[in-house]
């Protein structure tokens, strides 16, 4: 696409959110070459001086230097571009990624957009970072909360579209149930069989992000059984967090925008009912039980978890091991060596130390392309149909609760290439993680200890 998007066009350009790297705008104009997309701007952390977001470091080269043209990508969106392409989306499935393309901005557009967009984006974003006015480029990809536009015979009423966006996670516990993971400390044995998700939300809890534990269990959302999956999505829907939203025709009804991950659904949000109106056909009271069951349906139906756990499993040794194959790649002492006692070794990172640079590579490649698999979303879309057959491009759900049949779509989005040089700030996460689920694991065995003292002296 020759054009480059100028100061006038960022009128044409809404705020849709954003994550720690990316703002997301969408787009409210008639333009064929934009109607049904989405951009994806980069930011920088206020913090930190403005850069143009240069291609890859050398030894991010040495790592991707495979993958067609990445390694003359003149940029890093360029770069990022090609790693959705060439990587993600053959493991993925084509149908289900959309890599995008680049589209040249001026520097006007992108000061025009963060004018704009300033007063819409939570706080807690603003203080962080800011659109980078450096950018030669940005991306532009489908909007996977709307249907393509069209006429159709089967829509019902208008061309009412409900998407819901689930923020996967994963399960560490389901990777371990298929390999030893011989590189876990014993000290952190727990990992084997507690979920990420639920020692993560322990130190979010610890640090005041959240002010209660979601029960959502990846181990639910994976299991390949109905009622399972349903629990899944009914826990996501109860305890948001950032980890489950709702747009009707691409504009959020349900969830927060990112400023917090202290979300909590109680009772019944009379707005997101109504909204739910136009899609569920069903009595006062029970839009929102019969929603769930259909998202949980189409998750059930559709062959994305199971594609998505592969790609995850691409993570053999865990970041325990991973790190040590990251120091050789960069050439650097290996930090958690010199850390660890000599004696407590025994070998086993030794090994990791001895494997050819091409072994290595292998490890840290599938460990940082795992990372982007146990990070992005899932997004989910539905357009119910007056008749039974389904609209061939799209697959169908039947939701049995109100004798409706949907047309559905299911994409994944936020496929970002993970830097290299967060290998070390991983190694670091996982530490604070675990120690923090054993910590609170043990006040709690202590609580309870102390209470059945109390009961046995009171009945004493």
């Amino acid at each position: 696409m020759a054009l480059v998007l100028q100061a006038k066009d960022a009128v044409e350009w809404d705020y849709r959110g954003e994550g720690a790297v990316n703002l997301v705008l969408a787009y409210c104009g008639n333009s064929p070459n934009f109607v049904g997309k989405v951009l994806r701007i980069q930011k920088v952390p206020r913090n930190k001086p403005e850069n143009s977001h240069s291609a890859l470091t050398k030894h991010e080269c040495l790592l991707w230097g495979e993958v067609e043209g990445i390694f003359s990508a003149p940029t890093r969106e360029i770069a990022e571009q090609l790693y959705v392409q060439h990587v993600m989306r053959p493991l993925l499935g084509s149908e289900h990624v959309d890599p995008g393309i680049c589209v040249l901005v001026s520097r006007e557009f992108l000061e025009a957009v963060e004018r704009k967009v300033l007063r819409q984006r939570p706080s807690k974003r603003v203080d962080a970072a800011k659109v980078n006015p450096l950018c030669d480029s940005v991306l532009l990809i489908a909007d996977h909360s709307m249907f393509p536009h069209g006429t159709f015979s089967g829509y019902i009423k208008e061309d009412y579209c409900i998407s819901v966006e689930i923020k996967v996670l994963f399960s560490t516990s389901i990777l371990f149930a298929s390999r030893p993971y011989m590189f876990i400390w014993e000290e952190n044995a727990v990992k084997r069989s507690t979920t990420r998700f639920r020692m993560h939300q322990a130190l979010k809890l610890h640090q005041g992000e959240i002010s209660q534990i979601s029960k959502y269990d990846p181990l639910d959302l994976f299991s390949r059984s109905k009622d399972r999956v349903r629990r899944a999505i009914r826990s996501l829907f109860i305890t948001p967090q950032n980890n489950f939203r709702v747009f009707l025709n691409g504009g959020l009804v349900f969830g927060g925008m990112g400023d917090t991950t202290d979300s909590t659904c109680n009772g019944v949000d009379q707005g997101f009912d109504d909204a739910l109106r136009h899609i569920i056909l069903a009595k006062d009271g029970l839009h929102q039980k019969y929603f769930v069951e259909l998202v949980a349906e189409a998750a059930y139906r559709s062959s994305l978890l199971d594609r998505l756990l592969e790609v995850q499993k691409l993570d053999v040794v865990d970041i325990e091991g991973a790190i040590h194959a990251y120091y050789d790649i960069v050439s650097k002492p290996c930090l958690v060596c010199q850390e660890k006692d000599e004696n407590k070794l025994s070998g086993k990172y030794s090994y990791l130390h001895s494997l050819s640079r091409d072994e290595g590579l292998k490890i840290v490649k599938n460990y940082l392309i795992s990372a982007t698999a146990k990070d992005l979303s899932m997004m989910i879309s539905f357009r119910s149909r007056e008749n039974v057959d389904p609209d061939p491009s799209y697959r169908a759900v039947f939701l049995e609760s109100t004798n409706q049949c949907f047309d559905y779509k299911a994409s994944f989005i936020d496929l970002d290439m993970k830097p290299l040089k967060k290998m070390e700030y991983y190694y670091e996460l996982d530490r604070k993680i675990v120690s923090c689920y054993v910590q609170m694991e043990e006040a709690e065995k202590v609580a309870e200890n102390g209470q059945g003292i109390k009961e046995t002296s009171n009945s004493d």
